[in-house]
Parts: structure tokens; C-alpha cells; sequence
């Protein structure tokens, strides 16, 4: 029931409202945008993730674990791309996921959100809105980092 009453409240109302932000150019903090390839359509889908960038790194802790659409799709196409602030501006960031079975994500949660009130307020979220937490390391590729 919670994943239910979760997942319509982000899928009808907090992704869709991220999106319109981030197109025009407002980044709320401790937000990202992770683009994925569907892997029924393949079509291009963006979801409002957590800002998790330390250096060429990127984390992700899934709030409902393999049964995010975004998982499954990266999953199947682990090529994705992040949308950040990158000083004023947004930027697009190429990358690889994989998903680390064996990692802790409520430590890995403790570790991004040092010194980061956003990334510590997203963890708090993402805990009590979770159901089976999973992380997800993006290796970032610093030779495609596109301006946009």
C-alpha cells in the first residue's frame, strides 16, 4: 500500500513539477536529473533523482529498489546521463550505472549527505517514503561532459 500511495504522488505530482523546474532552469537543491532509455519503448525518460556527485561519481539510493522504472531501464541499458548544476549553469553528465547489490545504502546515504544539508534532507525522504532501499554507482565519463 505504501509503494502504491507512494508512487502515484511522484509519478502524478513531484516528477512532473522536478521537470518543468529543471526546464526552466531552476534547480531545487540536492536535486538531479537522471536520463535513461526505456527498455520497452527506448524512448528517452527523466527522473528526479538525489544529487549525489562526488568527483567522477555519481550515487543514487533507489527508494523502492528494482521495482523503480528506472532501475529496470538502466538495468537493461546501463548508459544514462545526469542533470546537474555545474556552478550557474546545468550540464549533462555521460555515464555507466551499476547496481551494487552488497553495498549498505543507508551508509551510503550517511556518507553523501557529510557536510550536505540537501543530500542529508533527500536521505531522510528517500528513508521514509523507501521500501527497499538499493544503491547505484554512476561512473561518470569526463571526456562527454556536454554544456547545455
Amino acid at each position: 500500500m505504501k509503494l502504491r500511495i507512494v508512487r502515484a504522488f511522484q509519478v502524478h505530482v513531484f516528477n512532473p513539477l522536478m521537470r518543468r523546474l529543471f526546464a526552466l532552469g531552476i534547480v531545487p537543491p540536492g536535486t538531479a536529473l537522471l536520463e535513461t532509455v526505456g527498455r520497452r519503448s527506448g524512448r528517452l525518460r527523466t527522473t528526479p533523482v538525489g544529487e549525489g556527485r562526488i568527483g567522477d561519481v555519481f550515487w543514487i539510493v533507489a527508494e523502492h529498489g528494482r521495482r523503480a522504472a528506472y532501475v529496470r531501464n538502466l538495468e537493461a541499458n546501463p548508459r544514462v546521463r545526469v542533470r546537474s548544476r555545474h556552478g550557474r549553469s546545468l550540464r549533462w553528465h555521460a555515464g555507466t550505472a551499476h547496481v551494487l547489490e552488497d553495498d549498505d545504502p543507508r551508509e551510503r546515504q550517511r556518507l553523501l549527505a557529510r557536510g550536505h544539508l540537501d543530500r542529508r534532507l533527500n536521505g531522510a525522504a528517500v528513508r521514509a517514503m523507501g521500501v527497499e532501499l538499493l544503491s547505484i554507482r554512476i561512473d561518470l565519463d569526463p571526456l562527454e561532459d556536454e554544456a547545455v
